[in-house]
């Protein structure tokens, strides 16, 4: 059960560095379009109908954009700042489609480190596994911040 376990936060604004970079790799699988077709009820042919996709110009099924900004947000929450980010911003530019079964890599790198706006701007840059790139853009993030330490802690056990 993921609601009642604490978690450890990510690193705070002080603890991050202009230069960093996290590097993953994904692979669109049809469980994952699914969940994400389930998930929001969007039945665009482009995104599952092999025969509609075969007659427009992107010859086969494509992976919604919003997935491959969903991988993205979720390396922001899980790995850099981590846990307790919030996005504030985020800019992306998709390129060139990604189809299904594809295997990308996600290169994100810090630009800048604001620490009197508690803000960090992620570049980010995606390529397919021809080495073409599909997505970049930036995303603003605010790392974890704590207001108040007692609060925190009295909460700890509610």
């Amino acid at each position: 059960m993921l609601l009642g376990k604490k978690r450890k936060l990510g690193r705070k604004i002080e603890d991050i560095n202009t230069g960093e970079k996290l590097q993953l790799t994904e692979k669109i699988e049809d469980k994952d379009l699914l969940l994400y077709l389930g998930l929001t009820n969007d039945s665009n042919p482009l995104y599952i109908q092999h025969d509609f996709a075969s007659q427009t110009v992107f010859e086969k099924p494509v992976v919604p954009t919003i997935m491959l900004a969903g991988i993205i947000s979720s390396a922001i929450s899980k790995y850099l700042p981590g846990p307790g980010t919030y996005i504030k911003e985020q800019r992306l530019r998709f390129i060139k489609p990604v189809y299904h079964y594809a295997t990308i890599e996600f290169l994100l790198e810090v630009t800048e480190v604001d620490v009197k706006a508690n803000e960090v701007t992620v570049r980010v840059e995606a390529t397919d596994d021809k080495g073409n790139l599909a997505v970049e853009g930036t995303i603003l993030a605010n790392p974890p911040q704590m207001v108040n330490q007692l609060t925190t802690q009295a909460m700890d056990n509610f």
